[in-house]
C-alpha cells in the first residue's frame, strides 16, 4: 500500500496452501522464489502454510534449505494462522517470525483494493454483478447451506 500504483501480486508470486497442496506445487513455487532469474524484485508469498500436510512441509523445508544457497536476496513471506503456530512450517521458520497487525485503517485498505479490482470499462462483463463494477467480491452468510 506504500506504492498505490504498483500492481498487485501476480499468480506466480502467491501460493495459497491447503491440506491438499502437493509437494510438487510447493517445490515449483520455492524454485520460482529462490532460483535467481531476470524476473525482477518480486515478493513471493505462501498463504496458510500451516495447513500443509506434515510430509509436504518436511519436503518443503528440505528444498528450501537446499535452494536458499543459490540466492541470498530472495523475498519470501510466509503467512500462517496464529492459532496453528505449532504446526511444522511455523515451527521451522519461527526464528523469523513477526507478529503482524494491519497498520492501516480498514477503510483505507478497502479503498486500495477497490482501486486495483475495479473493472476499467464496465461493459457486459461479470464484474457488473458486484458492487461498483468490482471484478472480485465476497459472499458470506452466518448460516450454512443458503446457496452461496
Amino acid at each position: 500500500m506504500n506504492s498505490p500504483n504498483q500492481p498487485l501480486p501476480t499468480f506466480d508470486e502467491v501460493l495459497l496452501c491447503t491440506p491438499q497442496t502437493t509437494a510438487e506445487q510447493v517445490g515449483l513455487f520455492l524454485r520460482r522464489c529462490l532460483i535467481p532469474c531476470n524476473g525482477g524484485e518480486k515478493i513471493y508469498t505462501m498463504l496458510y502454510a500451516d495447513e500443509l500436510s506434515y510430509d509436504v512441509s518436511c519436503r518443503a523445508e528440505e528444498l528450501f534449505q537446499y535452494l536458499q544457497h543459490y540466492n541470498s536476496t530472495y523475498r519470501l513471506v510466509i503467512l500462517c494462522n496464529c492459532e496453528r503456530e505449532h504446526s511444522y512450517i511455523p515451527s521451522v521458520f519461527s526464528q523469523y517470525k513477526v507478529h503482524m497487525i494491519p497498520q492501516r485503517p480498514l477503510a483505507e485498505i478497502q479503498r486500495y483494493l477497490q482501486h486495483h479490482y475495479r473493472v476499467a470499462q464496465p461493459s457486459s462483463s461479470a464484474a457488473s454483478v458486484f458492487k461498483d463494477n468490482m471484478c472480485v467480491g465476497i459472499v458470506s452468510s452466518k448460516r450454512a447451506g443458503v446457496g452461496k
